[in-house]
């Protein structure tokens, strides 16, 4: 029976994802959780610069992307290849051995589609096969994983473009994750008065997004991170790089205990 900890999988932003202090603070953060860290990244400033300069304009529908057969393309360019294999480079150079995956290799992550006529090839996982994810973390490697996936009906050959905050909730809790953490660009999940909020239950989450203190890609990461916690992961954090090696940093979502 394995006696390697539970890892901790990390969800970059693509703001995030430029900063000079992130390599050495991965580096940190692998040594800390014994090499179990899986990172999973986003990238949509990519994909629109990278529409932009196809002469396409990229469409959201309530913060959503619209990912048509030729936004495919772009979505695939971009994040399995621009984002991903910057963070790889930057991560070997750092000391780490990190591998740079998609969803789409060895089927890992499998995706059926939101609302085809309104957001083409944009999905929800619906599967997530853990295997490649743990055989790397098993021989000290550091996946870095993009989250385009394929269809759930895996013989169509459709690739998906998968929410990255979905994509590494759904990771997460295949992993049986102790942690997930969202790095944003704020130290914690603010009240209206800008104060950080610190340890919340689901109830508050959904109380936080329901009165509009959280929203937009705040709520989308609480609403990923309720899945998470239902789902097995010990727990949710959401906070900037400074937060990530601090225990406790930033705010915390945990299930709620059980009353007696």
């Amino acid at each position: 029976m394995s006696t390697s900890p539970r890892p901790i999988v990390v969800k970059l932003g693509g703001r995030t994802q430029a900063d000079s202090a992130l390599p050495s603070a991965i580096y940190a953060l692998v040594q800390a959780w014994h090499g179990r860290v899986v990172i999973v990244h986003g990238g949509g400033d990519q994909i629109s610069v990278l529409q932009k300069q196809r002469g396409d304009t990229p469409r959201f529908v309530g913060g959503r992307r619209v990912t048509t057969e030729t936004d495919l393309e772009v979505v695939r360019m971009a994040l399995s290849g621009l984002a991903n294999k910057q963070l790889v480079a930057a991560f070997v150079a750092a000391g780490l051995k990190a591998v740079g995956l998609s969803g789409e290799d060895a089927g890992m992550l499998r995706a059926t589609p939101i609302d085809v006529d309104t957001f083409g090839f944009a999905g929800t996982p619906v599967h997530v096969d853990a295997t490649v994810l743990n055989v790397l973390l098993e021989r000290g490697f550091l996946p870095v994983l993009s989250p385009v996936g394929a269809h759930e009906d895996i013989a169509r050959v459709q690739p998906m473009n998968i929410n990255g905050d979905d994509a590494a909730a759904a990771i997460a809790a295949a992993l049986g994750a102790e942690e997930l953490f969202f790095m944003a660009d704020v130290p914690a999940v603010l009240r209206g008065d800008g104060s950080p909020i610190g340890m919340i239950t689901p109830d508050d989450a959904l109380a936080l997004i329901a009165d509009g203190t959280a929203a937009g890609g705040m709520a989308a990461k609480l609403e990923a991170g309720l899945r998470a916690v239902a789902q097995g992961v010990t727990r949710v954090r959401i906070g900037d790089l400074a937060a990530l090696p601090r225990t406790g940093a930033g705010t915390t979502l945990v299930e709620a205990p059980a009353v007696r």
